[in-house]
């Protein structure tokens, strides 16, 4: 596997906003968001290849019950299967952070998946944003994860014409109901996050959708590791 950080920190975002967990990044992602606040795990891939025993045995030395596997997408790596089982067998809690463009099957007690809008197209014409824009939805896989998988929709949002958008998008998920879906403010600072949230939260209210917080920019700032 391709790590770039494994750290300890909160879960920031969703159901479990607030809650101590152990954080570990892949490097690689299929898609290109221009807004992507892991760059190095993106658009400038960083980390280092690890076996996933070893990467395992580290996780467990560490005294703590919820395992984020997050990336980039951490299911493009063919060993996340065996890892998230083995976690679950050793009693762990584990989301899984994908995009929802791909299907493994992992074991996860929580496929947190950020279905990605038109809003995360590469703003500059290319090969990157035609490969964004043609694989960045994906029905069938996407129905694979919600089918097999305890579920949670998060979706960041940039501009108020964004809703629009993803309502339209959770009409071909009937069975979707509204406490799954998470609304998120687009942004890496406070007051970016604090002026959005102003008008989000009451969107979300109407909508019937709950709103998200990004709790570790709040606290910490956007600093790789927290």
């Amino acid at each position: 596997m391709r790590i770039a950080e494994v750290f300890q920190s909160i879960q920031g975002e969703g159901e479990f906003c607030g809650t101590p967990s152990i954080f570990v990044r892949t490097t690689g992602c299929n898609l290109r968001c221009w807004f992507c606040d892991t760059p190095y795990t993106s658009w400038h891939p960083e980390g280092s290849h690890q076996d996933w025993q070893a990467l395992l045995s580290d996780l467990l030395k560490i005294d703590c019950q919820h395992v984020v596997l997050t990336g980039g997408e951490p299911l493009l790596q063919p060993q996340i299967v065996p890892l998230s089982q083995a976690l679950t067998d050793a009693g762990r809690f584990i989301t899984v952070e994908t995009a929802g463009t791909i299907f493994r099957p992992v074991a996860a007690n929580l496929m947190s998946i950020s279905p990605k809008m038109s809003n995360s197209s590469p703003h500059e014409a290319g090969r990157w944003q035609e490969r964004h824009n043609r694989i960045r939805q994906r029905n069938e896989p996407l129905r694979q994860l919600i089918e097999n998988y305890n579920y949670q929709f998060k979706f960041v949002i940039d501009q108020p014409s964004d809703l629009d958008e993803v309502t339209a998008y959770l009409s071909e998920f009937p069975n979707v109901t509204g406490d799954r879906v998470w609304l998120m403010p687009q942004g890496v600072s406070v007051p970016d996050l604090a002026v959005r949230t102003q008008w989000l939260q009451p969107a979300a209210d109407k909508l019937g959708y709950r709103l998200s917080p990004r709790r570790h920019i709040e606290l910490f700032g956007h600093t790789r590791g927290t």
